[in-house]
């Protein structure tokens, strides 16, 4: 058998781990793409593609030219368009696909969330009452903020925002997670937070800042995941690993 050959869609960290275990199997040719969004991507073990495919059918096109065994999806949550785009490429291409989801954060005792299905809504559900918000959904969706300039916000993100927001009190913090207790603790205190607007994306590196609300009984208003596109889904990379083993051991006994 040829060596295996994998695309992964990444962006996460649970991507680059993944990466990082497949780099060292000698039978697999790995490539990670990246969606470019981020102006200054982490460095990754594999090597890297930028950019888009131009739709599902150009992901098609890419996974049929290049002769791809596997496709695997592990895209952020809420990136609907490529997991979408994913699902329908993979069937098009008849390439096997898994995607890499992690868990969603679920609220425990001493939580105060209000879920709403995205960002407008979680900017509506503040209300007209000027309040200071913490905005930890990333730069792409903070221009709806706009449309409530009574509130003051804090707004943390990997890149700038660029142009910035159009708000008379707006701060911005360049920043990437993984984040502690401790700390978001201290930037919600110092900065008098009495609300925050969060995605529920999951897993550990931004869920110190759930943790920090609970216990500064400060509300917390959660934009929900929207469904997961069709295809395979694993939690964990221990459990992509496992189905990445199964599927190749499975093409080997076929003798393809």
């Amino acid at each position: 058998m040829d060596r295996t050959r994998i695309l992964i869609l990444g962006g996460t960290s649970e991507a680059r781990r993944l990466a990082t275990e497949l780099a060292a199997r000698e039978n697999l040719d790995i490539l990670l793409s990246l969606a470019g969004r981020t102006e200054a991507p982490a460095e990754q073990p594999v090597p890297v593609r930028i950019g888009g495919f131009g739709g599902a059918q150009g992901l098609a096109d890419f996974l049929m030219a290049g002769r791809y065994d596997l496709l695997i999806d592990a895209t952020h949550p809420f990136a609907e368009r490529i997991s979408a785009n994913a699902a329908a490429a993979a069937e098009r291409s008849g390439i096997t696909a898994i995607a890499l989801v992690r868990p969603e954060w679920v609220p425990v005792p001493g939580d105060h969330w209000h879920i709403v299905p995205d960002i407008p809504s979680a900017i509506a559900s503040l209300g007209p009452t000027p309040r200071r918000v913490f905005l930890a959904t990333g730069r792409q969706g903070a221009p709806h903020a706009e449309v409530a300039p009574q509130h003051s916000y804090l707004l943390r993100s990997v890149d700038p925002v660029d142009p910035p927001l159009a708000l008379a009190d707006v701060e911005y913090i360049l920043d990437r997670g993984p984040f502690a207790l401790e700390g978001e603790l201290d930037l919600l205190r110092k900065h008098s937070i009495e609300a925050i607007i969060t995605k529920n994306s999951g897993g550990s590196a931004a869920y110190a800042k759930i943790e920090a609300a609970r216990v500064l009984g400060i509300k917390v208003v959660v934009i929900a995941r929207a469904p997961a596109a069709a295809m395979m889904t694993v939690e964990t990379v221990e459990a992509a690993l496992e189905a990445i083993d199964h599927l190749i051991s499975e093409a080997m006994k076929r003798g393809v």
